[in-house]
């Protein structure tokens, strides 16, 4: 091992430390801001748009079996980014609310953990398509793919909690517990354990977890990691919107 394979995984290391801190912290701020918040939003849009045009008309490797349905890439992978990030966010507002209870604090961590739910299922959604048009099926005994499926359950579980309490400050302090127990969870279910399991049909799931040239080629990174960008924005910004239509439903109930 040189001393360059040591330098790039140092520098891996500490952005994959780094990145999910600004994210939690960007994150947060984007969903509490006030303001009108035109240039994030433009600028989501611009990715969003441009990511799914660009995906859809720019030539694309031809992998066996894959073929086309390769561009599904640019909307299922980040989907999956997305939720992580968001999920992440609406973690740190459980730690929070534990630390100094508030019911905005709650409010934000239900509705950030909502948005995560929504583009979970929207991940499994497409997954799902993309598995028909390669595989043959809708649905295989794969490890990475009962994984995800048994996270989005624990999740859903979450709402269910949510809902069979009639007292707030219980609800809120347990749903808080449960909402970081489901994310320590998860997280092993959609990486660690699929990974130990063995061979899988699922791109990239033995060795680097990251893509390699097979699964992502240089044209293709430049559209990738801009749609991941504009769907962690967007995650953010569907959590802004529903987190104000919270609060405004606390306060017409309070008048």
């Amino acid at each position: 091992m040189n001393n360059k394979t040591i330098l790039i995984g140092v520098i891996a290391s500490i952005a994959s430390i780094a990145l999910p801190i600004l994210g939690v912290w960007g994150g947060q701020y984007l969903i509490e801001q006030r303001t009108s918040g035109v240039v994030w939003k433009s600028i989501t849009a611009l990715l969003l748009i441009g990511a799914s045009a660009v995906g859809i008309l720019i030539a694309v490797p031809r992998l066996p079996i894959v073929n086309e349905s390769i561009r599904n890439l640019f909307f299922h992978v980040p989907m999956w980014f997305s939720m992580i990030m968001v999920l992440l966010v609406s973690v740190w507002y459980s730690i929070r609310y534990l630390r100094e209870p508030s019911e905005r604090l709650d409010v934000l961590a239900h509705e950030s953990a909502k948005t995560g739910i929504v583009l979970g299922l929207l991940g499994l959604a497409t997954g799902s398509v993309w598995a028909k048009f390669t595989w043959g099926a809708w649905w295989t005994p794969d490890p990475r793919l009962n994984g995800a499926a048994v996270a989005m359950l624990i999740y859903g579980a979450y709402l269910v909690l949510r809902g069979s309490f009639r007292d707030e400050q219980q609800r809120a302090r347990v749903s808080a517990i449960y909402n970081i127990f489901a994310f320590a969870a998860a997280i092993p279910l959609l990486f660690v354990l699929p990974r130990l399991s063995g061979p899988s049909l699922h791109p990239g799931q033995t060795g680097n977890p990251g893509f390699n040239q097979y699964d992502l080629d240089n044209t293709m990174r430049q559209v990738f990691y801009p749609a991941v960008i504009g769907w962690i924005l967007f995650a953010f910004w569907l959590t802004q919107v529903s987190s104000r239509f919270a609060f405004l439903k606390l306060k017409h109930d309070e008048n």
